[in-house]
């Protein structure tokens, strides 16, 4: 499943961040802002931004104008694709692969693929963990663009003092559930202690919001995510079809 989805995660992904770094100035948009839209659109919505915001240095303020942009898009898609899928008579398997790959947030991609059909939920979620990993490659690309930036300018920055840690962290956790290790229990455990980790974090930047400036200042920010989940969208079906998977 993710060699098939791989040339479609690719493309969709490439749409996003080089659209959104076209547009930041045309909106007058932060560099941050849109690249945490760019890669929330691209990758996995709000572990995307929380991932990539420690790397290039975002605010706050950016990380949940990003992520609020994001979710925006996420709760239209669980309504809008398994519309447009029955709309246009896709099968399951070509409606997994759209939703796996062209909707921001994981939760939202289960929730309209077996909004659709079992078979569609099913699949949809493996295309997007395979998508998810996406944050490995992703999160390198941008602490390399640091480290090459801060060394234009002099700052003595390394790979080493802006490396991701968490990215190793996370390949050890996939071997080490992959070979069998830990007991079924144990990682079932783990992995809900985790999302409650990452509830606590969403929650704790909530907390930190200004509602009244979160909406004076998030009209641009939610026009490039609109743009982005489009373009993103369209361009899956346009991958999928020149490959002939739908």
């Amino acid at each position: 499943t993710g060699r098939q989805s791989l040339p479609i995660i690719v493309c969709t992904i490439a749409t996003a961040l080089l659209l959104a770094w076209g547009l930041q100035r045309a909106l007058r948009i932060s560099g941050n802002i849109a690249t945490l839209v760019g890669v929330g659109s691209s990758i996995c919505g709000g572990s995307a931004i929380a991932a990539v915001a420690p790397v290039i240095g975002a605010k706050d303020r950016d990380v949940v104008i990003s992520i609020a942009t994001i979710f925006f898009f996420n709760v239209l898609a669980v309504f809008l694709f398994p519309f447009l899928g029955h709309t246009m008579g896709m099968s399951d398997q070509g409606f997994g692969m759209w939703a796996g790959t062209a909707i921001n947030d994981t939760s939202s991609v289960v929730a309209a693929g077996y909004a659709y059909s079992h078979d569609a939920g099913a699949y949809a979620t493996i295309v997007k963990l395979t998508r998810t990993l996406m944050i490995v490659p992703v999160c390198l690309f941008f602490a390399l663009l640091v480290m090459r930036g801060a060394k234009k300018s002099g700052a003595g920055f390394s790979l080493r003092r802006i490396f991701p840690m968490f990215v190793l962290y996370f390949i050890v956790a996939c071997i080490v559930n992959t070979t069998g290790i830990l007991p079924a229990e144990l990682s079932h455990g783990l992995g809900m202690l985790g999302k409650f980790a990452i509830v606590l974090a969403m929650s704790a930047i909530g907390l930190n919001t200004d509602l009244p400036s979160l909406v004076k200042n998030g009209a641009r920010p939610l026009a490039l995510g609109m743009v982005c989940w489009a373009a993103v969208t369209v361009t899956s079906l346009i991958v999928q079809h020149a490959l002939g998977q739908l």
